[in-house]
C-alpha cells in the first residue's frame, strides 16, 4: 500500500511538472492532475491539500536535484574561474529541462508565503555554492557578490525563457563574461 501511494504521488508530481511547463500556473489544477494521472479528482486531495502543497513538494524534490547538478559541475572544475563558469553554465543549461520550466512557472505565479520562501531559500542555497570560489578570487564580500551573481544568472534565465533573439549559448557566454569580468568584458 505504501509503495502504491509513493508511485501515485510521484505520478502526480510528474503530471504537475508537465502541466506547469506546458501551460504555467493556470494549468496546474486538481482536475487536470486527475485527468493526467487517471485518478479521481477527490483522490488527488488525498495526496495534496492544495495547489501550494503541490508546489512545495515540487520544490522539495526538484531543487536538491538541480543543486546537485550545479555542485557536481563546479566540483569538476579545476580553478575558481572555472567553478564560476560551471556555476553559471550548469544553471543555464537547465533552462530547457522540464523541471526548470515547472519551477519558472511556479515562481511567476501567485504563491503562498511558504512556497515562495522555499523557492527563495533554494536560490540562496545555489548562491552559497559559489561563495568559496569568489573568495578564492579575492572578493571582499563574497556572499554579497554571490547573490548579485545569482541575479545575473536569473536575468540570463529569463532572457533564454523569453526566446530572445540571441542564441541561448550566446546568452550563456555573455552571462559568464559578466560573472568573470563585470561590465568591462
Amino acid at each position: 500500500m505504501a509503495e502504491h501511494r509513493t508511485m501515485q504521488r510521484r505520478a502526480l508530481l510528474d503530471a504537475a511538472r508537465s502541466l506547469l511547463s506546458e501551460g504555467g500556473t493556470e494549468a496546474l489544477t486538481f482536475p487536470a492532475l486527475a485527468e493526467r494521472t487517471g485518478l479521481a479528482r477527490s483522490s488527488v486531495y488525498e495526496y495534496f491539500r492544495s495547489r501550494a502543497a503541490v508546489v512545495e513538494e515540487l520544490c522539495a524534490v526538484d531543487f536538491p536535484v538541480w543543486a546537485a547538478e550545479v555542485e557536481a559541475a563546479m566540483e569538476a572544475a579545476d580553478c575558481a574561474e572555472a567553478r564560476i563558469e560551471a556555476y553559471v553554465r550548469s544553471q543555464l543549461a537547465l533552462v530547457g529541462d522540464r523541471r526548470h520550466r515547472a519551477v519558472a512557472a511556479i515562481s511567476a505565479g501567485e504563491l503562498d508565503p511558504g512556497a515562495r520562501e522555499k523557492i527563495r531559500a533554494a536560490h540562496g542555497g545555489l548562491a552559497a555554492m559559489v561563495v568559496e570560489a569568489l573568495s578564492d578570487l579575492g572578493h571582499d564580500e563574497p556572499r554579497l557578490t554571490a547573490m548579485l551573481l545569482q541575479g545575473v544568472v536569473d536575468a540570463a534565465v529569463r532572457r533564454i525563457e523569453l526566446g530572445a533573439a540571441e542564441d541561448p549559448e550566446r546568452i550563456t557566454r555573455a552571462a559568464i563574461t559578466m560573472a568573470l569580468h563585470g561590465v568591462t568584458g
